[in-house]
């Protein structure tokens, strides 16, 4: 059987079809008024976004949804899909969820996964649920699903930076590698989290990305 290790890169690989490349998470509105300017301005808004975005939800929940499917307890997976989507603090963040969940969906579908072909018509999927969905499915365990999934929603924060601020290549890797400690920090912390604490805490973020619904020239989806 194919190693655990290769299967997550597949996981987490910029050639996943399921566009993650085309969102920003409200980056695009910060630019535009000024509150990302520069290298520092980058870090301090990806940094933050990570630890209390996503390290506050995504992960902790991410790792709830990968505990139900390796039990088959199919009620927590849908509790907790459906937890994410009423977490989505605008119909922009709801939206990239439901459309990437559903297009990592489709392919795990065509590669005939059997979770993935159960999974109930018409029901929204956030995209944790199946990513969750494809690492217990190879065999890939919790803790290095939440650091690939981490990683991945990093590196393309740091793409839309290069593009949007805009910074050149090596300044993205600066910001790869300066913000590597905090992304190992929010999934440590992710994996302790009560289920009682779980949530975003961020107006910026969520004003953000409200205001770039209607942002009048953007690169990023919306």
């Amino acid at each position: 059987m194919t190693s655990p290790l290769l299967h997550l890169m597949h996981l987490v690989s910029p050639a996943l079809p399921v566009g993650a490349y085309a969102y920003s998470q409200g980056l695009e509105y910060a630019v535009e008024r000024g509150w990302v300017k520069s290298l520092t301005g980058a870090e301090d808004w990806i940094g933050e976004v990570l630890s209390h975005s996503l390290g506050g939800l995504d992960l902790p929940v991410l790792q709830r949804l990968h505990t139900a499917w390796q039990a088959g307890a199919l009620d927590d997976v849908a509790y907790w899909n459906d937890y994410l989507q009423a977490a989505r603090e605008s119909k922009e963040l709801l939206l990239e969820d439901v459309q990437m969940g559903e297009a990592l969906l489709r392919l795990l579908v065509s590669l005939e996964v059997p979770n993935a072909l159960a999974w109930p018509k018409g029901v929204a999927v956030s995209f944790a649920t199946v990513f969750a969905l494809a690492a217990q499915h190879w065999q890939v365990n919790s803790d290095d699903a939440l650091s690939g999934f981490a990683w991945s929603w990093l590196e393309n924060q740091v793409a839309a930076a290069i593009k949007l601020v805009p910074l050149g290549q090596t300044d993205g890797q600066r910001l790869l590698l300066a913000l590597m400690p905090k992304l190992e920090t929010s999934v440590s912390a992710a994996k302790t989290r009560d289920s009682d604490d779980l949530g975003v805490g961020l107006p910026g973020l969520a004003m953000a990305s409200a205001q770039h619904e209607t942002q009048y020239s953007r690169l990023f989806r919306s």
